[in-house]
């Protein structure tokens, strides 16, 4: 446990505001009195936030109010005072252009929340793509002690018979259809068979990814990434992130505490392990940036190449998150891990991580596999470098057609979504299986927000023949719910003159995911000329938050942060007048 000297009342946060015999106190003390609380409510007592991200437009948290409850509930156990804030929530099927252009405005939002306010530590709750990034990357810059609530998988869907995972299976049964095999009516009932309750995608996406690396990473209660969100388990695990939460403040058990450089190495081999999404570079070296610890691509690829995959979770693999919860969950997949992981890391327990994955064991090994029997050797994610991509670019072999993995093939290039979106159910398209599909302007400026265009549609032609892989090159994300041979995050993006931009159909461009290599064979002499006649495109916003995200975001290399928000110089305390 954690050995520091406790914190007395005085020195809390909120003392300034309700603790002392002023003007202002009396004003701050009499409209917490205005709720019907009383002196004992607060006097002496942490209080702690609750940055809830629920919302009746986001069938990740619809179950987050009540579970909101159920934090408060710990909190008071504990002798701490709950205060709820509601935050944005950021839905990654509904929200446009793409959740990704306000994942840094929920980060801004949640540490202005908690510095304006008489919070002495946080329970975060969210899971939904974006929000997990969002709320963690605002807490670490605030620096108050925090916990993460996530809001946990979905049920397995189900249709005629057959098990469906959101994301990846609508993708699969999209092309069934496109190709004619199936019909409106089969079509329908998928829609209403592939999300049975509330929370957040089962299959390993963006969301599990990132809620397990918040648990790689030390910031949950051990296993609580795993549980399914309509899970009795997952109302008693968040009162007892409540409960947790008030003795980390009385320990002063901050996110700096947490976050070491290991800790990220630990978060990154969970990540590879889980065979997770694409996006959790982007958001990990955000992240890491906000704690202060140096973290690149180059990183990733390294540890790659150490573990493989063993979450036999589509898309890389077979079961869905419901099963993963049953076969052990993270602590079970950790325990695997044990000797590639450091074990003198801490999280929120206040205990060092062997402690925590001491009685950690696999109940089912067909859904996480031993280390000697991975789903797959090749890393979950490869970060390819070359002429095409001189600050990198990524992609996740284990969900691609091994066949693609070292590829050669001629450029079929759009310069929006809206021209392939076209271009690809024409009949007459001049496209074979061995062309490279190409899209630019769809990073973080061009998107704008890097929308999730990666997995870009096989021709429709092409999907009346078989094929369901084709390399597809871009700057864009993708979901991690997706699949396919798709080279992503194109680093810099075209939008800002990257060599994407220079590509023109009929160029060839290779790639070798095991050499870890993008080529594109043009000439320089060539590309010098073309880049000569380039011209940028006019901005997407003239005001707004638009306007002031495409200033200041940075590249996917940078974790696509604002300039200002990186590092960890400190911001004053408001003062209290």
């Amino acid at each position: 446990m954690t050995t520091s000297s406790r914190k007395r009342p005085d020195d809390l946060r909120s003392h300034r505001w309700f603790g002392v015999s002023d003007l202002r106190a009396f004003g701050h003390r009499s409209r917490l009195r205005q709720f019907g609380y009383d002196a004992a409510d607060w006097a002496g007592k942490p209080v702690i936030g609750i940055v809830n991200t629920w919302s009746e437009i986001n069938p990740c948290h619809g179950h987050l109010r009540e579970r909101a409850a159920d934090v408060k509930r710990g909190v008071l156990q504990a002798g701490g005072l709950p205060l709820e804030l509601p935050a944005m929530s950021l839905a990654e099927p509904i929200v446009k252009p793409s959740a990704m252009l306000y994942r840094n405005f929920l980060a801004m939002e949640a540490e202005e929340l908690l510095r304006s306010h008489p919070i002495d530590g946080v329970v975060l709750m969210g899971g939904c793509d974006k929000t997990t990034p969002g709320l963690l990357m605002g807490a670490i810059s605030m620096g108050l002690p925090a916990i993460f609530v996530p809001a946990g998988p979905m049920l397995r869907g189900h249709w005629r018979g057959e098990t469906l995972g959101s994301g990846s299976d609508t993708w699969k049964y999209w092309d069934e259809k496109r190709a004619g095999r199936i019909g409106e009516d089969e079509w329908r009932e998928i829609e209403g068979g592939i999300a049975r309750s509330f929370g957040t995608c089962m299959v390993m996406g963006t969301a599990a990814t990132m809620t397990a690396i918040a648990e790689g990473l030390g910031l949950t209660l051990p296993g609580a990434s795993s549980i399914p969100a309509v899970d009795a388990s997952h109302a008693r695990m968040a009162a007892a992130s409540g409960r947790r939460i008030v003795d980390m403040v009385w320990e002063d058990l901050t996110p700096a505490r947490i976050l070491s450089p290991a800790a990220f190495d630990n978060a990154i081999r969970v990540h590879m392990a889980m065979g997770g999404s694409t996006n959790a570079i982007i958001h990990l070296v955000a992240m890491a940036r906000r704690a202060g610890v140096p973290l690149d691509m180059a990183r990733f690829d390294a540890i790659a190449r150490e573990i493989p995959v063993l979450a036999n979770v589509r898309p890389s693999g077979q079961w869905l998150m419901e099963d993963f919860y049953y076969a052990g969950g993270l602590r079970a997949l950790m325990g695997e891990l044990r000797d590639a992981l450091d074990l003198s890391c801490i999280g929120v327990t206040g205990q060092p991580l062997g402690a925590v994955l001491k009685d950690a064991r696999v109940h089912r090994p067909d859904v996480i596999r031993p280390l000697s029997d991975p789903v797959s050797r090749a890393g979950a994610t490869a970060v390819l470098i070359g002429n095409l991509a001189p600050r990198g670019c990524v992609m996740k072999p284990p969900a691609a057609a091994p066949r693609l993995l070292k590829h050669c093939g001629p450029a079929l290039a759009f310069d929006s979504f809206d021209a392939m979106a076209r271009a690809v159910e024409r009949d007459d398209l001049d496209v074979t299986p061995d062309h490279v599909l190409v899209l630019k302007n769809a990073g973080p400026k061009g998107g704008p927000g890097m929308p999730e265009w990666g997995m870009l549609p096989i021709p429709k032609k092409l999907v009346q023949a078989g094929v369901r892989d084709m390399v597809r090159v871009s700057d864009a994300r993708m979901s991690g719910t997706s699949y396919g041979a798709c080279i992503l995050h194109v680093c810099p993006e075209s939008f800002v003159g990257g060599p994407l931009a220079l590509v023109e159909t009929g160029d060839r461009i290779e790639i070798d995911a095991d050499g870890r290599s993008i080529h594109l064979h043009v000439g320089e002499e060539e590309l010098a000329r073309r880049r000569a006649a380039w011209t940028p495109p006019p901005p997407h916003y003239a005001r707004g938050w638009g306007a002031m995200y495409s200033a200041h975001v940075g590249q996917a290399d940078e974790g696509c942060d604002f300039d200002f928000l990186q590092g960890t110089a400190p911001t004053a305390e408001p003062e209290i007048h």
